[in-house]
């Protein structure tokens, strides 16, 4: 009698791309393209400040990324157009036997603005995350970028000793590199409680945004009220912030703050927070 030979256990997966456009016509921003495959969306596009600002809320309905899954997001503003991206939760990396992915890729034309405002990446133990972000920016184009990542979940009591995260993230303007960062954190790695690495601070977000701030506002920004440990760097033509924290929304909190400071001088507007931060 002759048996099948043995298969593979077949885990399930899902691929998903999101592509958005947006445009300047008169004094509004619209979007001109939205395109999707798979379970990825964007809600409603919402004008809380006005024509000018075009807000999307990005939203992936399975609530979590697996092993095998492939999330591809893709954003163009265009010239003098102004697109304010976040999401309605914290996006989720399940515990995995294979490594999941994400691709971002994010195009901003002369005269436009990019503020791309995520809420909190969760890091299961044992998720094995692979993330890649590419930034363009072309001529005097504007980018108001933060990420906040939880490795583990410590309300849980789950900490981050097994799997992987990796990161790689390039901002180029016309070509130039502006920042390259690689990041790859094993689970229980050493640099988790090392005080050269996270010091037992299972929460650390960036904030990076084009632009110079004089030392009275950067002052201030340091000057906050908080429960992070964090700070600022001016760098030519570009602004980096980051924190530890011992849970997301403590981390959160404290961007939000600098968001709140930073908006008016580097972007001329005052920071209107999106409902759905609220929800």
């Amino acid at each position: 009698m002759n048996l099948p030979a043995p298969t593979a256990l077949f885990t399930p997966s899902w691929h998903a791309e999101l592509e958005l456009g947006y445009a300047r016509f008169g004094d509004s921003t619209r979007p001109t393209l939205r395109r999707h495959l798979g379970p990825l969306r964007v809600q409603k596009h919402l004008y809380a400040e006005g024509p000018q600002v075009c807000q999307h809320i990005i939203v992936h309905p399975p609530g979590g990324i697996a092993g095998g899954d492939r999330l591809a997001i893709r954003a163009h503003v265009g010239a003098n157009a102004w697109a304010q991206l976040t999401s309605p939760g914290a996006a989720k990396w399940y515990r995995a036997a294979s490594p999941a992915y994400q691709s971002l890729h994010l195009q901003v034309e002369t005269g436009a603005t990019l503020e791309w405002l995520p809420q909190e990446t969760i890091v299961f133990s044992a998720a094995q995350a692979e993330l890649h972000t590419r930034i363009e920016l072309h001529g005097d184009a504007r980018l108001f970028y933060w990420d906040v990542v939880a490795l583990g979940r410590p309300a849980s009591g789950e900490r981050f000793d097994l799997g992987h995260l990796q990161a790689h993230l390039d901002i180029r303007r016309d070509g130039r590199l502006l920042w390259h960062e690689r990041l790859r954190i094993e689970g229980d790695d050493g640099l988790l409680d090392s005080p050269i690495g996270l010091d037992g601070q299972p929460v650390f977000a960036t904030l990076l945004a084009t632009g110079e701030i004089d030392s009275d506002l950067l002052h201030a920004c340091r000057s906050l009220p908080n429960a992070v440990r964090g700070d600022l760097t001016q760098l030519p033509g570009l602004l980096v912030a980051r924190c530890l924290a011992g849970e997301a929304l403590l981390a959160r909190n404290w961007l939000i703050d600098l968001w709140k400071l930073l908006r008016p001088a580097l972007l001329g507007r005052e920071a209107v927070a999106p409902r759905i931060w609220a929800t």
